[in-house]
């Protein structure tokens, strides 16, 4: 006996995948019959921009982020473009340049949890909770009402002076 996963796109309702289900086919001499399998309940992870709750496919930023800093480079990249690892002189004390062979030793806050690792650590609270969708709407729309509450506090402050 053999399993094979097959990933059917299809419109929401479903059409393919349910005119598909439970047809026989051939293959070599023996007959193999579609059966649907459960879909995964889990959030998917995009691994463009890095969120939850959508799939790489269907990711709207343009580009993609760099899994460590969250910048512009990819992360295959990110020494040699991310802004962490170029020198900086003008601020104080001096940013040293990251050099050629060596990793990245900067510690980062990735950008759903605040967390001080990557986009993909598994000892993230997004993944330890990626099969319990209340827990992330509720996390995303927290996430949402602090940046509304800190972009309405620097206009607050910007209408004073």
């Amino acid at each position: 006996m053999a399993i094979v996963w097959i990933n059917i796109w299809d419109a929401q309702s479903g059409v393919k995948a349910k005119g598909l289900t439970n047809q026989c086919f051939n293959a070599r001499r023996y007959i193999a019959t579609i059966r649907m399998a459960n879909a995964n309940p889990g959030i998917p992870q995009c691994k463009n921009c890095w969120k939850w709750g959508h799939l790489t496919f269907s990711c709207r930023i343009q580009g993609s982020k760099c899994i460590k800093c969250n910048g512009p480079p990819k992360s295959e990249n990110h020494c040699e473009f991310g802004w962490c690892c170029k020198a900086n002189n003008k601020i104080n004390p001096p940013h040293l340049e990251t050099k050629k062979d060596e990793p990245c030793l900067h510690t980062f806050k990735y950008m759903n949890c605040c967390g001080e690792h990557q986009a993909d650590a598994t000892t993230c609270l997004f993944w330890k909770n990626q099969f319990n969708k209340e827990w992330h709407q509720k996390k995303y729309s927290e996430i949402c009402e602090n940046k509304i509450k800190s972009i309405c506090l620097v206009g607050n402050e910007e209408m004073k002076q």
